[in-house]
């Protein structure tokens, strides 16, 4: 206001006035920008960071699009998070076009992915690692295209022996360890979005877990509920381990199972845990985190009498309880702020993930650097340096002690 009465009385008339003050207020800006540039993130001056590690200016990133949020869907306009409806959603069959067949189909993993690290870990479950193959994307968020003006992120293919890569916003060395796999069929493979837009996909949600038929070069499915019934049912003839199943016969169970996932497990524990971390509104993220924890007390009790969520046998929900649940305290409680309390205070929740990690199937899925990595470097404007903290969780190795529940 100062500067304005200023220029406006040293001004001999109004376009003289108008031109000083639009010079003044440009240069006083620009100024303003660079000194905010070089303050601390915390003081949320700006959205994302105006300088590279080095110190030199960098152009400030477009604001994160549908496409470059795989995770992140659009929100509502109260805020609320929504998460995008998998479009690839066909069947195995042999009275389908995707008949059953060995060496025929192919996964692409994200290790750090709650519902792939799911459908990997019944893959071995099945025994059907040498049937269908799989490979791993790297855990950060990659440019998936060489195009300049194209802004989309998501995973994308690194051999172990690469250089480190940055964050969406160049910040970070994120190493390219030995569970990188790169598709054996086709080794020049850049990103998941790569193998949808070959399919006709031109728009995404390029996700994982994603199901390819390397013979009729088609997505079969990239949704991961969908994914487990084919692996567990359509496979038996081919797999190690064909007796071996997530899903009951008993109809009363299966009904049970199925309510259970509706009303709770999804909406409040898997799903509710991105609706916290990336809700846009105060109301929005109340609702959420309330539900994430009002889902957490019922099942606790739920496990206090009985070994997994369908009595004594390990299902497909427990499967999906428990990918989440191991990256709650870790991931969860930090980044997306469902810090109420930890999976550690819940003495039923964390025996029951000890349980399921003892078996040498699902434990050997479980990469806490991958799941780690992907959270706290790929969503940048949420952590713009990458800054990975260093808890990884309670001890999962300790006893359970749930033999006799």
């Amino acid at each position: 206001m100062i500067c304005s009465v200023f220029f406006l009385f040293l001004a001999r008339n109004k376009l003289q006035a108008n031109s000083l003050l639009q010079h003044s207020t440009t240069t006083f800006v620009s100024k303003l920008r660079r000194i905010s540039s070089r303050t601390t993130t915390n003081m949320l001056i700006h959205s994302a960071p105006g300088e590279l590690d080095n110190g030199d200016e960098k152009k400030e990133p477009t604001e994160p699009t549908e496409q470059l949020n795989n995770f992140e869907a659009v929100c509502s306009k109260s805020g609320a998070y929504q998460r995008n409806a998998a479009k690839h959603r066909h069947h195995i069959d042999s009275d389908t076009d995707f008949p059953i067949e060995a060496e025929r189909y192919h996964l692409h993993i994200a290790l750090a992915c709650p519902w792939a690290n799911g459908v990997l870990q019944l893959v071995y479950l099945k025994g059907l690692e040498d049937i269908i193959s799989h490979s791993v994307v790297h855990p950060t968020w990659g440019k998936t295209s060489p195009d300049p003006n194209d802004d989309h992120y998501g995973w994308v293919y690194r051999k172990p022996t690469d250089e480190p890569v940055a964050n969406p916003y160049g910040h970070g060395s994120f190493p390219c360890d030995d569970s990188l796999i790169l598709p054996a069929y086709d080794t020049g493979l850049k990103s998941v979005r790569q193998v949808f837009n070959e399919c006709g996909d031109q728009t995404g949600p390029y996700t994982t877990p994603c199901l390819y038929d390397k013979v009729a070069k088609r997505i079969v499915s990239n949704e991961s509920m969908d994914i487990l019934r084919l692996i567990n049912n359509e496979f038996n003839a081919l797999a190690k381990h064909p007796d071996f199943t997530l899903y009951p016969q008993d109809e009363k169970l299966k009904e049970e199972l199925e309510v259970l996932n509706q009303d709770v497990i999804y909406p409040k524990i898997n799903n509710g845990v991105y609706r916290s971390g990336f809700a846009k509104s105060q109301d929005a993220y109340m609702e959420a985190v309330t539900d994430v924890f009002d889902g957490l007390e019922l099942v606790e009790k739920k496990l206090t009498d009985q070994r997994f969520l369908g009595g004594d046998k390990f299902t497909w929900l427990d499967l999906r309880l428990f990918n989440t649940l191991i990256r709650f305290d870790p991931v969860y409680v930090t980044y997306f702020k469902t810090n109420k309390k930890r999976i550690a205070d819940y003495p039923a929740l964390l025996g029951f993930c000890r349980d399921v990690y003892s078996i040498p199937e699902i434990k050997q899925t479980i990469n806490m650097n991958h799941i780690k990595t992907h959270y706290f470097t790929s969503h940048a404007k949420l952590n713009p340096y990458g800054i990975i903290p260093i808890y990884d969780g309670p001890d999962l190795e300790a006893p359970h002690n749930r033999e006799d529940l």
